[in-house]
């Protein structure tokens, strides 16, 4: 199993070293799936596309790997009004989004994203009194 989690931590960061560069790659994509009732668009991109490099990073080395998963956790849930306007947009005539991956993307790969980084974390020993 050692050998799995080491890939595992692998494909992460290079999943959040990705997401976090993509930002800033295609940041229209981001912007146009902020909602509306957030502030400044631009700099919420800007600022989620930070924190997933630094996640990525923080993951690369044990002594702050907690840190970068337990950011990537807040991170993921932090999203979630993202994808729940995802899901609005995919509702409206001639989306671009297709409602079925909106809805994909809220309910199964946040909630897995969510355990994949959770699994990734110490588990804490107790002792039996």
């Amino acid at each position: 199993m050692h050998i799995i989690k080491k890939i595992s931590l692998l494909l992460l960061i290079l999943l959040y070293a990705a997401a976090g560069i993509n930002h800033f790659w295609h940041p229209s994509f981001y912007i146009n799936i902020i909602p509306p009732y957030l502030p400044h668009p631009i700099a919420i991109n800007i600022l989620a596309g930070m924190a997933e490099f630094i996640a990525a990073i923080l993951l690369i080395f044990a002594k702050t790997r907690n840190y970068g998963l337990y950011l990537i956790i807040f991170l993921l849930i932090v999203f979630i009004p993202t994808h729940i306007y995802m899901i609005e947009l995919a509702y409206k005539p001639n989306s671009s989004i297709p409602l079925w991956l909106a809805w994909v993307r809220l309910i199964p790969v946040q909630f897995l994203l969510i355990l994949w980084a959770y699994w990734h974390l110490p588990l804490k020993k107790t002792v039996a009194s």
